[in-house]
């Protein structure tokens, strides 16, 4: 049986995606399907409430997509890899289960648009670069980038940053908002683990409609959007979870919500 580049693995109500192809988790068609298959079963499995998506590797997060083997394949091979990449993301965007990005190294190219597809980024501090710089190889951020990184932090930054394929800190992703949080390289996956098992013990239909109303309706007119939060709210009054928050509010102590 062939190696599995990505794998998946539960601890604690919390799914872990580990990208493991040395030496820079470079991806190819055989990557990506590994990726799909893990985010599947992340969607899948009832025990899991939150999802971590990590690197193996202690320098990069992925370098994104391996050139050698574009610059091997034809058209209609890559082709099929960006079909089955932006498949495999949009997954992670349907998902009523919130999905981290732990960005420990480099992330550039496909990399950075794996963490693009995760609905949060935590980053470590250090020397390392984050961009989109396909341009520079006569190419455009195929697997995402163009979309999510302009919906993330507006069309006029992110169009500079991929028109000159410029690679940047952690500190100014941070600035930018392409990483929601920055912590030390040591405390990075432990603050992570913290984070995604605060919400494992959250009202989670909740938390998964919220992440719906956000993607789904930052895509829809106003009227829409509002339309679309009154049937989740509508929807979330008849779970066992709102009236667990009702009744803990009305007696004075903290809720113990069970998902449902």
């Amino acid at each position: 049986m062939p190696e599995r580049h990505v794998t998946f693995d539960v601890q604690d109500s919390v799914g872990f995606v580990t990208l493991d192809r040395p030496p820079a988790n470079s991806f190819e068609i055989s990557f990506i399907r590994d990726l799909d298959l893990a985010i599947t079963l992340a969607n899948e499995s009832a025990a899991v409430k939150a999802v971590i998506i990590k690197s193996a590797s202690d320098k990069f997060f992925s370098a994104g997509a391996d050139i050698k083997a574009f610059h091997a394949n034809d058209v209609s091979d890559n082709v099929e890899l960006i079909h089955l990449a932006h498949q495999t993301f949009d997954k992670i965007s349907a998902s009523q289960k919130v999905f981290v990005a732990t960005i420990n190294g480099h992330a550039l190219g496909g990399g950075l648009e794996v963490a693009l597809a995760a609905d949060l980024r935590f980053a470590a501090e250090g020397a390392y670069s984050i961009g989109l710089p396909e341009v520079t190889l006569g190419l455009l951020p195929g697997a995402g980038g163009t979309q999510r990184l302009s919906r993330l932090i507006g069309s006029n930054r992110a169009l500079e940053l991929m028109i000159t394929g410029e690679r940047i800190s952690p500190c100014d992703a941070l600035e930018l908002g392409i990483v929601n949080r920055l912590f030390p390289a040591n405390e990075l996956l432990d603050k992570t683990e913290d984070f995604a098992r605060g919400l494992t013990k959250g009202a989670t239909v909740a938390i998964g409609s919220i992440k719906q109303a956000v993607h789904r309706g930052t895509n829809l007119d106003l009227g829409a959007g509002l339309a679309l939060e009154r049937e989740l709210i509508e929807m979330l009054f008849h779970t066992d979870d709102a009236k667990e928050g009702f009744a803990a509010f009305a007696e004075k102590r903290p809720p113990v919500y069970q998902g449902s």
